[in-house]
């Protein structure tokens, strides 16, 4: 009987933290607004933006110099 017990309230803690994941203010996943869906696209347009602005970087050959 001990055994049982100790068995369920493991699995009772060890579910609790993925059960309680869900609630919240957008349990909803993958459900977004418009406001959140234009500041996402916002976002990933100026990440995108920002790589470009980065320049190639040529390839580092430490012993070319000793060649």
């Amino acid at each position: 009987m001990r055994t049982v017990v100790i068995a369920l309230t493991t699995i009772a803690v060890l579910t609790a933290p993925a059960y309680a994941r869900g609630k919240g203010k957008n349990s909803a996943a993958g459900q977004q607004t418009e406001e959140q869906k234009k500041k996402s696209a916002q976002a990933e347009k100026d990440y995108k933006a920002a790589l470009d602005k980065i320049p190639d970087q040529p390839k580092a050959d430490p012993w070319g110099g000793m060649r």
